[in-house]
């Protein structure tokens, strides 16, 4: 029997637009909104879909001023003509995003690179799927974030000062393989999001994820206080260069972000940083056997699956594999755990529930 049960494209993003413009939010936002956490559930990214992205909203977000519906995008003054840095004012997370990545891409057009830089922002969720759009787009896209509250312990620490602070590499790979390469992680061993999977479907996380209050590893997702890094020190490292560019940015102390502060003059809000890289900016045009730049890249895949290699995976394959199966499915995959969740957001609505009598399975 399919653990998946298929919801049309068009009822998620209904229900998903009804719930932010509830909260006040645009239309524009909550269409942005929706279309990120319509493309995570695609891929099958179901820690970071509409129920993670709504409930965040709920618990920091427009109930409680972390995040400002209907904000608008300060620009401000930058010397470089490839940069940008901007004030989002706690606007919508994934509308910000999405703006940044298109601006970064036209910039990129103009002089080869492009950077947005962001202070004052709510969490984008997924950043694969802004670089992964980028990529499909022909163009090489890097995000990073400070994530909304730290809860991940230093390497050889005991208290949470980092956030799980996700990377996000896109790569135009769809010549060569079929799929952009997306390689996109938190720097926690498990995200939180997956916590709460976890918990939803009433599963264990694996060993060396997490710890509860006491500091004690746990596998259980009910007793979790606080994530490990993935690979100790290099988990720890990856997710410092997040603490680091948001301080630079403008983002302020780790612990009291996403958390109200009555210290005065302080800010608990995240950073955003994305930058475009052109083909056409690296290209050396030395390439071996008098080919192009697409045809060594594929060349040079082709070499890292070969020799024996053929079953190992690329990074974005498996989200690729998923979207394939919810393109033929014809609507998004969700178990009816996540259903239930929709649900009881319909019913708050005074929207028609999802009967799982009449969906089909996939």
């Amino acid at each position: 029997m399919s653990e998946f049960l298929v919801i049309p494209r068009d009822a998620h993003d209904t229900l998903v637009i009804r719930a932010y413009e509830s909260r006040g939010y645009s239309h524009d936002e909550a269409v942005e909104g929706a279309k990120l956490a319509g493309e995570a559930s695609r891929h099958g990214i179901r820690t970071h879909n509409a129920l993670k992205a709504l409930h965040l909203d709920h618990l920091f977000g427009s109930e409680v001023g972390g995040c400002v519906p209907g904000a608008e995008i300060e620009v401000k003054p930058s010397r470089f003509a490839a940069s940008e840095i901007w004030n989002s004012n706690k606007k919508l997370g994934q509308s910000v995003a999405y703006r940044a990545i298109n601006r970064a891409i036209e910039l990129a057009d103009q002089f080869g690179i492009g950077q947005v830089a962001i202070d004052n922002c709510f969490h984008y969720l997924w950043g694969g799927g802004y670089v992964m759009e980028a990529a499909e787009r022909g163009y090489f896209a890097y995000t990073n974030c400070t994530s909304t509250l730290a809860e991940v312990v230093p390497f050889g620490g005991k208290f949470p000062t980092l956030g799980t602070n996700p990377h996000s590499w896109g790569i135009p790979t769809t010549e060569a393989v079929g799929y952009p390469i997306v390689i996109d992680w938190a720097t926690s061993t498990v995200a939180m999001g997956r916590v709460q999977v976890m918990k939803r479907e009433g599963k264990q996380l694996p060993p060396g994820a997490a710890v509860d209050k006491d500091g004690n590893p746990t596998t259980d997702p009910n007793a979790v206080a606080a994530l490990l890094p993935f690979g100790a020190h290099k988990g720890y490292g990856m997710a410092l260069i997040n603490e680091i560019f948001g301080g630079l940015i403008g983002g302020s102390l780790p612990t009291i972000r996403g958390r109200q502060t009555s210290i005065p003059g302080e800010k608990s809000t995240s950073a955003f940083y994305f930058q475009v890289i052109h083909p056409d900016a690296i290209s050396g045009s030395g390439f071996a056997q008098g080919r192009d730049q697409k045809g060594n890249l594929k060349a040079v895949l082709d070499d890292i699956l070969g020799h024996g290699n053929e079953k190992a995976m690329l990074p974005g394959q498996l989200e690729a594999e998923f979207r394939k199966r919810s393109d033929a499915a014809n609507g998004l995959l969700f178990t009816e755990a996540e259903i239930a969740e929709f649900n009881e957001l319909s019913s708050s609505l005074g929207l028609p529930i999802w009967d799982t009598a009449t969906l089909a399975p996939a």
